[in-house]
């Protein structure tokens, strides 16, 4: 059953997904309003440049895979500050980080200043606080898995860290909602010639985001220490003593009588263990987390499952962030997304976008929510990568298609990246590894799944011309797509032979008794 404690534990870590989806998404809405702003050459009225000009390829591609760059930071920096000092000290901070990235963002000078007088020098303003956004983003994958896997049964331990994982559908769909609501709002500015006033319109959709940023704020900072956690550390911080003993340099200490020991982290933990005498701690040597990570991964069997979590992350964000970031420009692609007006574009692509968040990108999280339990996390993964390759074959092999079957297909594909490999690689590594290296390991199989959505962000742009003389390297759409084919095979392969299925296992369970074996 939902309780009322798991329902605040939602609250409090799912909102933050909803937050990160949305502002990392946010950014192929808004891309099209900076074109017309910052690189619009003659005026623009009601009647010339229906389309948005180009931002220059390299540009794009930057700010798209500014945040996925931050994230990569975020996830190693704040994953592994989460094992070594315990959630509680770590968790809120990223939101701190991300609130300061949007602030910086939407303070970009309206008039030109020293040193932002071009669209390319305002990118690159745009370019490193997105990049800052990202590091508190990124900081929020690993400590809210962290978080949920810990303070969940393992009875409902998918299903909660698939409704916390969802609100990246719900922050999706929110960014279309809000753009074709601030289009509205400005119609009547925009139709009458205004068009000074687009400036406004990517400011809000950015901006809006602090409201709940700054709501859930107190609550993520004031959020007790996991159990679980302590009770991690506990266990592996008789191997640091021992570590210590050995060579010299530790302190003289009394063992409790239970065999327990203090946190790693050189806390006391009197009220969790009362057979410790209050006061009592122990400071492990300063790489002890390091040394952890190390010792439990150089089992063949652990390095192998850290591969396949890994891998397997890297290869869908590809696919998935290759599409999601530049759907703009597919739309465009495919036909979908015309108009007689700069107007009548922007809304039409925030509709486009708004159409495949609620028919595939959001029922895909709650397909994965209603099974996972019922099929596991491994074959949801694998069908997943199946269908998603499947799709993408189709629409490269058939560019003849109309533009209603070409778009239909991409809401296929959102819809099984979804009931498949975009959730399920955040679930398993929180389910998979013990929470001694859980933040580290999730952080790890999350920055190889961000690189690959940095290659895409950089390179889809480029790749995806069709004019290979002045795009050197470029392949066209259909090629692009052709990779993300390719990609999406070789995910269901590296899924089969290297991530486990972790319906009903206990990982704490597993390494306790490994490490009494030793």
């Amino acid at each position: 059953a939902f309780t009322w404690a798991d329902f605040k534990l939602y609250l409090i870590c799912g909102v933050g997904f909803m937050l990160d989806s949305y502002d990392l998404f946010i950014v192929n809405l808004a891309s099209p309003i900076w074109a017309y702003e910052f690189f619009q050459t003659v005026p623009i009225n009601n009647t010339t440049a229906t389309s948005p000009p180009t931002i220059p390829f390299l540009v794009r591609g930057a700010v798209n895979a500014a945040a996925n760059i931050g994230n990569v930071i975020g996830q190693l920096g704040f994953g592994f500050l989460g094992d070594a000092f315990g959630r509680k000290f770590v968790y809120g901070k990223e939101l701190i980080i991300a609130i300061v990235g949007i602030i910086m963002i939407i303070s970009l000078p309206v008039q030109n200043v020293p040193g932002l007088t071009s669209g390319v020098s305002k990118m690159w303003w745009l370019f490193g606080f997105r990049l800052l956004l990202g590091i508190g983003i990124g900081g929020d994958y690993p400590m809210s898995a962290a978080i949920v896997a810990e303070r969940s049964t393992l009875a409902n331990r998918g299903r909660m860290l698939g409704w916390i994982f969802s609100n990246q559908g719900w922050g999706t769909l929110a960014a279309s909602v809000v753009t074709c609501i601030l289009l509205a709002i400005f119609k009547q500015p925009l139709t009458n010639g205004a068009f000074s006033q687009i400036d406004a319109i990517w400011r809000l959709q950015i901006g809006l985001a602090l409201i709940p940023c700054f709501a859930l704020l107190y609550f993520r900072l004031t959020m007790p220490e996991s159990r679980k956690f302590t009770e991690s550390v506990e266990l592996s911080a008789k191997a640091s003593i021992s570590s210590l003993s050995s060579a010299g340099t530790a302190e003289k200490k009394r063992e409790p009588a239970d065999g327990g020991s203090p946190p790693a982290h050189g806390q006391p933990i009197a009220d969790h263990r009362p057979s410790i005498a209050e006061g009592q701690t122990v400071t492990p040597p300063k790489n002890a987390q390091l040394t952890a990570f190390i010792e439990y991964f150089k089992v063949p069997r652990h390095a192998l499952t850290l591969f396949g979590c890994a891998f397997s992350w890297f290869l869908v964000d590809v696919a998935f962030y290759g599409i999601n970031l530049n759907q703009s420009v597919i739309l465009k692609d495919i036909g979908y997304a015309t108009g007689n007006s700069p107007y009548d574009y922007l809304l039409r692509n925030a509709e486009g976008n708004l159409i495949i968040a609620v028919a595939g990108y959001v029922p895909g999280y709650f397909l994965t929510i209603a099974f996972i339990e019922l099929l596991g996390r491994k074959w949801i993964q694998i069908q997943g990568f199946l269908v998603t390759a499947l799709m993408f074959g189709i629409l490269a092999g058939a560019p003849w298609l109309s533009s209603g079957s070409r778009f239909a297909l991409i809401i296929i594909a959102q819809l099984f990246f979804n009931f498949g490999p975009n959730a399920t690689t955040f679930i398993v590594p929180g389910e998979v590894f013990p929470s001694r290296v859980r933040g580290i390991a999730h952080g790890f199989c999350a920055a190889v799944g961000k690189l690959g959505a940095i290659l895409s962000g950089i390179g889809f742009n480029w790749w995806s011309q069709s004019n290979s003389a002045q795009y050197p390297g470029s392949i066209g759409l259909s090629g692009v797509l052709w990779i993300f084919f390719a990609f999406e095979l070789l995910g269901a392969v590296v899924t089969f032979f290297c991530v486990p299925e972790t319906r009903g296992i206990d990982a704490d369970a597993i390494d306790y008794e490994e490490q009494k074996k030793r």
